[in-house]
């Protein structure tokens, strides 16, 4: 599914409810699909808020679907080039009323197993993707992250 949407709040969040009518539909774990929507929201807000200023008359894209075991989601915008997969995130020692930003990154990371950013034909392409484990539990890559900490 693709929608064509306006830079702004509500738009992001109608494409936040056209992703969560899909997970009911597709039957995606409900924690799966709890973190795949607050990453959608996430990535969607920046979009709106940095790379298009909150200008309603500008467009962004968001297509989501299944292949499989994974779920993807796949912004575009035509802002300026700003790759988010390269943000090292805010210093974790910095007072949170200093910190500007970096935090919805890091979030994004934290439920999603892979994140790819590209500049396509003059637009920002992220793709965020979310393996499925046949009951919904742990991920092969959820387990790996585990043993490395």
């Amino acid at each position: 599914m693709t929608l064509e949407l306006c830079a702004t709040p509500e738009e992001v969040m109608r494409a936040v409810g056209a992703f969560q009518d899909f997970a009911r539909t597709q039957q995606i774990p409900e924690k799966n699909a709890f973190g795949l929507a607050l990453a959608l929201e996430e990535c969607g807000s920046n979009i709106v808020n940095y790379a298009l200023g909150s200008v309603a008359q500008e467009k962004f894209r968001v297509s989501f679907g299944r292949a499989r075991d994974e779920i993807f989601i796949e912004l575009r915008d035509h802002g300026p080039e700003f790759d988010p997969t390269a943000w090292k995130g805010p210093d974790s020692g910095t007072e949170s009323e200093e910190a500007i930003g970096g935090w919805g990154i890091q979030l994004v990371r934290r439920y999603m197993d892979e994140i790819r950013y590209e500049r396509e034909a003059g637009e920002n392409v992220l793709r965020l993707s979310k393996r499925l484990s046949p009951e919904g539990g742990t991920t092969e890559f959820q387990k790996s992250q585990t043993k490395q900490s």
